[in-house]
């Protein structure tokens, strides 16, 4: 008569391991197939806070849109995020009247003379603090860099004083001169950090072909530093595009008026025209999308290739 304390003898002798005991609870089997894959996929957390930053951005552009497309009195009766009884386009027919094309096409040759004057300007600066090593180039780049700390409110007291010096008051120029002036430190710090990630041997090489600083600039700096130069257009252009401070303090007449400034006609001592007001901000709004649907890549792009080491 075999007992429990016979079993792990039989065991032994037969070679074969006991029988498994039976549980009383079995294990939840995980599902399988698609439903599976899916569950490994999903992350919660991460889709409830992209949901969140989508109605904060989402809402504000609903608000923009909406009420550019509905008149005055429907927005005051109706209220700001219902859907209009009745879409109308005749905020954006006044906007036209009131000088859109004009303040379109200063804000555009304020903003391409911006782009020009800081890409020729910061890419041969940046060039010759990567590549130069002596005392009075890197005393220069330590005082730029503290263009970073200036902000323009401080110093535009001077600013005008300069301006009108000059004779340059109530012009292109005047805009023009100061946004590049501060857009200029933050590009060179931009343009350093790319061409540093070029290696010393691609210049060595040049250098033994007999390539000189113009031809090693042309052929190898310049098609190198295309990201960071694309990225310092792009931010350039949206400082001179969205600049206020500079056109209000150093222009007068209407006829020399940005966009930003011009959204000011919406603005009375009565009140201000919110369906118009938000009219000229989608059509001032569009150039920018556009701009960037485009430019996206290449940004992104110099951003990385910038800062990325």
């Amino acid at each position: 008569m075999s007992t429990m304390y016979d079993r792990p003898r039989h065991a032994a002798t037969t070679g074969r391991p006991p029988a498994p005991t039976r549980t009383l609870h079995r294990r939840r089997e995980a599902p399988k197939g698609p439903v599976r894959r899916f569950l490994r996929r999903v992350n919660v957390p991460a889709g409830v806070a992209a949901t969140i930053w989508l109605i904060i951005v989402a809402v504000p552009l609903y608000y923009i849109v909406i009420n550019s497309l509905r008149n005055s009195d429907a927005y005051l009766e109706e209220g700001a995020l219902r859907m209009p009884s009745d879409l109308t386009l005749e905020n954006y027919g006044r906007v036209l009247d009131l000088g859109f094309a004009t303040f379109l096409l200063n804000s555009l040759i304020v903003t391409t003379a911006t782009v020009v004057l800081v890409l020729a300007l910061a890419l041969p600066a940046a060039y010759a603090i990567v590549r130069g090593t002596s005392r009075p180039v890197r005393w220069m780049f330590s005082a730029l860099l503290l263009g970073l700390a200036v902000p323009a409110q401080a110093v535009i007291v001077p600013i005008y004083l300069i301006i009108t010096r000059l004779h340059l008051y109530d012009a292109p120029t005047a805009i023009v001169l100061p946004t590049v002036a501060f857009a200029l430190p933050i590009s060179v710090l931009v343009l350093t950090s790319t061409l540093r990630d070029i290696p010393n041997e691609l210049y060595e090489a040049m250098t033994v072909e007999g390539a000189g600083s113009v031809r090693v600039f042309r052929n190898l700096v310049f098609p190198m530093a295309r990201p960071g130069l694309v990225t310092i257009g792009i931010f350039s252009g949206l400082s001179g595009w969205n600049g206020f401070l500079f056109p209000l303090v150093l222009t007068q007449s209407p006829e020399r008026r940005v966009l930003p400034l011009g959204l000011w006609n919406f603005q009375n001592q009565y009140g201000t025209d919110v369906p118009g007001l938000l009219a000229a901000v989608v059509l001032s709004a569009v150039p920018v999308l556009v701009l960037y649907l485009f430019g996206r890549r290449y940004l992104l792009r110099g951003i990385a290739a910038g800062f990325g080491r």
